[in-house]
């Protein structure tokens, strides 16, 4: 065949720069926005934030414990509810006329930007020439758990041959103060030219065992609430607890109380106590040093009841308020009227686009999150046991929104309420078919099956097939596998292993 030239039409759609912005904002969670925001603001001169550049003070508007405690003070409420939706000025986001600096307009009104007074309040943001905003960052030092046997050991009278012994056990200890290594293999990682021999290791292992908290050194559970309890003064019962730790605390894990009583020789209330002291030691005494990962949670939206409604409102503290510079884009219209702007044009486009889309991201967040609370009101007002039914898709078609967008808005977005502080993903579940032709949610049987297990009688737990057929009396058709499923994703043990004396 000969090679030869064609023309063809065709269609398919293609992501602008400012739509691909908007995706991207729009499945950040508050931190990651601030993040991204903060990386703009480098790169832009033209954009800036607008908190403490308010000419005249505005009444303070309530921050978000405020909001939280103020559940009926309905004039202010129905008020953020309106800037919520379509801010003070009545004009919606979405459309991009809220702004006299539009992308076909001129630069007039330039510093009033997209968020003019009136729009969401904002928290405090930076605190340059705030002393008190110093300290913040300064973090308190945390002991780990080798430094503090280490500390320990240099306390003490040992040689220095056996402080060193001490110290490399010390180090050989996970993060719970167990030694996971055999002492021969710890052996066989010392040079031979030390000539260190196994005894030496025992020795160094039982004065590592000697230092605080009680029980790090220990190379098994049992070993480790061993060291606990030789610690403590003699008694029967003490005596009992050694025992049962040592050679029957398999039989103490799965609730066999019958056979334990044969073997220590005991009655119902000896091993009562002798429980009750085993539970109160500690099985993992070196996780008490282990650095914790604190994680801060700000809520995108607050929602609090207005006049017997629940209303939903943007958290000010998460809402960042931008703002083009007006200086440079003073500077900007002089050079434009001389043809000479440069690239201060496409700066002063990103800087439009960036604060239209974060308008645009806190609107549809907004929408979903009132879609929710009107769909999840029981909820609200009686809890878990009330949640209904709800799937990505319902909300899509009131919102006459895609699908994925649902979904984006949903993830790593979080909602503060009267109830607690959930993400917004909590309000969605598969549902589950009941005798009248209806649905519950599978939120409310795990609320329901949580109920009931915390009502049982502990001497003879509910099992699942019970659990089932008392859902069933009350017309919720749940399989026993299904009960077993949730409750073991929310932590619950079998009716075995919750019997108790």
């Amino acid at each position: 065949m000969k090679p030869s030239l064609q023309l063809k039409l065709s269609q398919h759609l293609a992501l602008t720069p400012q739509l691909q912005q908007s995706i991207k904002l729009l499945q950040l969670s508050t931190l990651e926005l601030n993040q991204e925001i903060e990386q703009y603001l480098l790169e832009n001169p033209l954009l800036e934030r607008e908190d403490d550049f308010e000419p005249a003070a505005r009444p303070a508007e309530p921050g978000f414990a405020d909001a939280l405690s103020s559940g009926e003070q309905a004039a202010d409420g129905s008020a953020q509810a309106e800037r919520g939706e379509s801010g003070e000025n009545g004009e919606s986001s979405e459309s991009g006329e809220g702004s006299d600096y539009t992308a076909e307009g001129g630069d007039a009104g330039v510093d009033d930007g997209w968020f003019a007074e009136g729009s969401f309040p904002s928290g405090s943001r930076d605190n340059d020439g705030d002393d008190e905003g110093d300290g913040q960052d300064i973090q308190a030092a945390v002991t780990s758990l080798k430094d503090h046997l280490n500390w320990q050991l240099g306390l003490t009278s040992l040689s220095d041959r056996d402080r060193s012994l001490a110290s490399f056990i010390v180090e050989a200890l996970d993060d719970d103060g167990y030694l996971d290594q055999s002492l021969d293999e710890l052996g066989e990682a010392l040079p031979h030219e030390l000539e260190v021999e196994p005894e030496e290791l025992e020795i160094a292992l039982k004065h590592v065992q000697n230092l605080d908290p009680t029980g790090v050194g220990a190379r098994s559970p049992q070993e480790c609430l061993a060291l606990q309890l030789r610690a403590r003064p003699a008694g029967p019962v003490r005596n009992l607890a050694l025992t049962l730790a040592e050679k029957h605390l398999d039989l103490l894990a799965n609730r066999d109380f019958t056979r334990l009583k044969r073997q220590l020789g005991c009655d119902d209330e000896t091993l009562k106590a002798v429980q009750a002291m085993i539970m109160g030691l500690d099985p993992r005494p070196g996780a008490r040093y282990a650095p914790l990962e604190t994680r801060y949670i700000i809520p995108d939206v607050i929602v609090r009841k207005v006049r017997n409604q629940w209303v939903a409102s943007i958290n000010p503290d998460a809402f960042p308020r931008l703002r083009v510079n007006r200086l440079y884009a003073d500077l900007l219209q002089k050079h434009r009227t001389r043809g000479e702007s440069g690239g201060m044009s496409g700066q002063l486009q990103e800087a439009r686009w960036l604060i239209k889309n974060v308008q645009q991201r806190f609107d549809t967040i907004l929408r979903v999150s009132q879609a929710i609370v009107d769909r999840q009101r029981a909820f609200f007002d009686h809890g878990e046991v009330a949640m209904r039914p709800l799937v990505l898709r319902e909300i899509a078609d009131i919102l006459d929104l895609h699908e994925s967008t649902v979904s984006r808005v949903t993830t790593q977005k979080y909602m503060a309420s009267p109830r607690g502080i959930f993400e917004l993903k909590y309000f969605f579940g598969s549902h589950v078919a009941t005798d009248t032709g209806g649905a519950c949610s599978a939120t409310a049987i795990r609320a329901l099956i949580k109920q009931l297990v915390g009502s049982e009688n502990a001497k003879k737990p509910l099992s699942d097939n019970q659990i089932a057929d008392i859902l069933g009396q009350q017309g919720i058709v749940v399989a026993r596998r299904t009960i077993a499923k949730y409750r073991e994703g929310m932590g619950i043990p079998a009716a075995n292993l919750r019997k108790s004396l």
